[in-house]
């Protein structure tokens, strides 16, 4: 028998199967999907085997598979067929795309201690004539009592332990059994109350239920229209036939709430795949759908890829999501991957969204997703939004938080409801400069300013992570002269803190990083244990607390002027999705958005909370500046350590494009990259316009593998969610 395997190297020129005998010890065992030792070269290498075959070839000596790789885990057909799939869509060498579909425990070539665990339970030997052994060892009290004690069962060896406990272990009377456990995820109980739907929620429901293709549908719901219960609901219905079912959620809004919301209505029948999970509990929860333990999935992107049979729905939430988009090689689209994959499985595909992405829209309209709508709140409450005008705060000397602000704040704690205030910078000062000669610390390894962190009191660069300590003299002119300019959320809450006599809680990356930390704040804040929420964009999704009657957005105008063609699109979903954290309930609600910019259109909409508005506005501006949907981009971006290589072999792209592609092809470029230098490397990119693929990727596959230069990297992006 002969196995092809794909070997774990990522390199271009070794992007194919090698065969491979398979040993008679493996014959029974080996199957395709597996992943497998082999020897390459003079060093054995892990692989996966895509194809197993009787046919050899007697011409040439083929070496043996050494052995199989975690005999439990495998990619199923499916995940084989999505992973071709993805190497097409991203240009990428196929083993990264299987590679990606695994926990790190598992991946090829990933050295990785994490082991099964494993718990120890004590019993007595029943070959030993215990009676006997009692009589001869009266005066052994405390063994007696602990023999007395195993004769009704086997007990957990913690319960026990002790000296005299391992004295009867020496002697062969009591044996030790170690029994695998998974490592459970921890998540907060509540009541699992019965919810009637609306008549809009049953509609919606049942028009997805009994559409009787098994295409994709946009649910397009404004906030708090109940999108989650209606999710439920689908979940029970396909469990019912027997069938399984992914839902994926935003990194940002998998919070404690919703993991404890599917938790506590499909018990033990749901994983959980994120982010803040250890590597250990990663791999239990693998593990235990793997087994077919568990028929329901949620997690974040990579959750897409978790190993079920037989499923029956895919939901995405919140679809407009750019953390959907994997920002390192391969560059999937975790929403392509949720659409092939249903189709793989003649599955619905769901992506719900109270402001879904333009190109998301578009196609529901056109038909190509079948859109489904909910046009109210299951509370009927909806918030009421104000923009303030910054520019008359600032002649009051009110720079950060406006009058009319205080005044809801203070109206909120006096009536003991809460508040939540958005800033989404995190750090005490966005930049630190000299006010005598106007040095600004910036980071060495790339074209940014460092973010000034009060509480460690150093300088940090939030991409390479380099680290300064504060200094408050001058590095230039030597004078004591650094100020702190800008405002980060530290600063934020320590201005709440001197402003108001409340109890201020602060959420961003720097007080979520220890593991337990983000459950812990939500958990305290739900209690009402704290009166004002300060946080980033990670409080705008996902969470629901009954006592928030205030919303306050702080300086808005910072995301409005990002230089991408997305940023009003972001700008518009940030703000209408944390204006929803409010007015959830019984209680009415406000928001307060305070701008420089009170004239921009985005406002205008978000006033009316007309998405429909905003999105006829938006699509002139895309049509007319031949952006997406209207024109598909690709992204190529040509990075070298050094300046005169990266912008020498810029030049040779281009020149190569515009030779190769006709004039249906609009390139733009080479230009430096927004952020110039990253890490001690020159980024310059080139931007491509285009309506129909024609020849593209063909040209785009002749650059990717013919590309000789050792020390320039070419990184391919095909519509990109983020342009900087």
């Amino acid at each position: 028998m002969i196995a092809s395997v794909l070997i774990e190297y990522n390199v271009k020129s070794l992007d194919k199967t090698f065969d491979y005998l398979v040993p008679n010890k493996l014959i029974n065992k080996i199957k395709v999907g597996n992943k497998v030792l082999v020897p390459f070269g003079k060093v054995f290498v892990e692989g996966f085997v895509l194809k197993v075959s009787n046919n050899i070839d007697t011409s040439f000596e083929l070496k043996e598979i050494k052995d199989i790789v975690e005999s439990d885990f495998y990619l199923k057909e499916d995940l084989l067929e999505l992973g071709k799939y993805m190497q097409e869509k991203t240009l990428s060498n196929l083993i990264s795309c299987y590679q990606i579909m695994l926990p790190k425990a598992l991946k090829a070539s990933v050295n990785s201690n994490v082991n099964r665990k494993h718990i120890s339970y004590v019993k007595l030997n029943n070959k030993i004539n215990i009676d006997e052994y009692i009589n001869k060892n009266l005066r052994k009290k405390k063994e007696i009592e602990i023999i007395n004690i195993l004769k009704s069962g086997e007990k957990l060896k913690k319960d026990l332990s002790c000296s005299a406990l391992n004295n009867l272990v020496k002697n062969n009377i009591v044996g030790v059994i170690l029994k695998e456990i998974n490592r459970e995820v921890s998540y907060l109980e509540e009541e699992n109350k019965s919810i009637i739907l609306t008549k809009e929620q049953d509609l919606a429901l049942n028009s997805i239920i009994n559409e009787k293709d098994n295409s994709v549908f946009l649910l397009h719901g404004v906030t708090g229209s109940g999108k989650t219960e209606i999710y439920i609901r689908l979940i029970e219905y396909y469990l019912s036939l027997h069938k399984t079912a992914i839902l994926l959620v935003p990194e940002i809004s998998l919070t404690p709430q919703i993991v404890s919301r599917f938790k506590n209505v499909f018990k033990g029948s749901v994983a959980v795949l994120h982010s803040r999970l250890s590597d250990g509990e990663k791999y239990d929860e693998y593990r235990k759908i793997m087994n077919n333990e568990v028929s329901v999935v949620v997690g974040a992107r990579s959750a897409i890829f978790a190993p079920l049979s037989n499923i029956g729905v895919i939901i995405v939430d919140e679809c407009q999501s750019a953390t959907y988009k994997q920002e390192s090689t391969p560059k999937y689209n975790g929403i392509d991957m949720a659409i092939e994959r249903s189709r793989l499985h003649n599955a619905k595909c769901i992506l719900g969204s109270a402001t879904p992405l333009l190109e998301q829209y578009a196609r529901a309209v056109k038909g190509i997703y079948k859109l489904v709508e909910l046009k109210s709140r299951v509370s009927k409450n909806m918030p009421v939004i104000k923009l303030v005008d910054m520019n008359d705060e600032v002649k009051k000397r009110n720079f950060i938080i406006s009058s009319e602000l205080d005044k809801e704040i203070r109206k909120c704690l006096m009536s003991n409801e809460q508040v939540i205030l958005l800033l989404n910078r995190r750090g005490y000062s966005t930049f630190i400069s000299c006010s005598n000669c106007g040095y600004v610390y910036k980071c060495p390894n790339c074209d940014i300013s460092l973010i000034y962190h009060k509480s460690s009191n150093n300088l940090t660069c939030h991409y390479c992570g380099y680290q300064k300590h504060m200094n408050n003299i001058c590095p230039q002119c030597h004078e004591n002269a650094i100020k702190d300019l800008g405002l980060g959320t530290e600063k934020l809450e320590e201005l709440i803190k001197s402003k108001y006599n409340a109890r201020v809680l602060r959420m961003d990356a720097d007080t979520t990083s220890r593991k337990g930390s983000y459950e812990k704040l939500i958990d305290e804040f739900s209690k009402h244990n704290y009166d004002i929420l300060i946080g980033t964009q990670m409080i705008s999704k996902g969470l629901n607390f009954k006592d928030v009657t205030l919303v306050g957005i702080i300086n808005i105008d910072a995301s409005l002027a990002m230089p991408d063609f997305r940023s009003s699109e972001r700008t518009f979903e940030l703000l209408l999705q944390t204006a929803g954290r409010t007015a959830r309930f019984e209680k009415t609600g406000k928001v307060i958005i305070q701008t420089y910019n009170k004239d921009n259109y985005v406002f205008k909409y978000l006033l009316s909370n007309s998405y429909i508005s905003f999105y006829n506005a938006e699509m002139n501006f895309r049509k007319k500046l031949k952006y997406i949907p209207y024109y598909n981009l690709i992204v190529i971006k040509i990075t070298s350590a050094s300046y005169e290589e990266a912008s020498s072999e810029a030049k040779k792209v281009y020149d190569y494009l515009s030779n190769t592609l006709n004039d249906n092809f609009i390139i733009l470029g080479p230009s430096l990259a927004r952020i110039f230098k990253l890490k001690n490397k020159f980024n310059f990119s080139i931007i491509i316009k285009y309506k129909y693929e024609e020849n593209l990727f063909e040209v785009l596959k002749n650059i990717r593998d013919n590309y000789k230069s050792n020390k320039v990297l070419i990184d391919i992006d095909i519509n990109p969610i983020n342009m900087l």
